[in-house]
């Protein structure tokens, strides 16, 4: 069975609660992701912000550039244990609007697991399974 951790992505982009919302869109923008996890100094989750959550903001006109991300960020973070069902990630992508999950080990971030990340396991698995059935 495939898990969480098989599937992950460990190399992760993520802020601090007082990272300004300008820093966080540079960040998001310049490596061409869809959102940010916001972690403390021990990489426990505080919280996610997304490029929804930042265009909504930048809309608002009275708000500064310079403001902390965590007046914005999503505080309640839907996330999976590292040995998590990789079935049961992709299941989720299938019934929730987002583009990344978070996977967690010992209460701290330790990957995300995106919808393209999904979408590579599945065609794989199709794809083996097309070869076995041509057999």
């Amino acid at each position: 069975m495939t898990l969480a951790k098989d599937i992950m992505t460990t190399k992760i982009i993520s802020i601090k609660p007082e990272t300004s919302v300008i820093a966080a869109i540079d960040l998001l923008l310049e490596h061409r992701i869809s959102g940010l996890p916001v972690v403390d100094d021990q990489m426990h989750l505080s919280g996610i912000l997304s490029e929804k959550d930042l265009l909504n903001i930048l809309f608002q006109k009275d708000v500064n550039v310079n403001t902390p991300v965590e007046r914005f960020m999503s505080k309640k973070v839907l996330k999976f244990d590292v040995n998590a069902s990789a079935i049961d990630i992709c299941d989720f992508f299938l019934n929730h609007a987002v583009r990344r999950v978070p996977i967690v080990q010992d209460d701290k971030l330790v990957g995300i697991v995106s919808r393209r990340d999904a979408l590579k396991l599945v065609l794989s698995t199709v794809l083996s399974l097309g070869n076995k059935n041509a057999d």
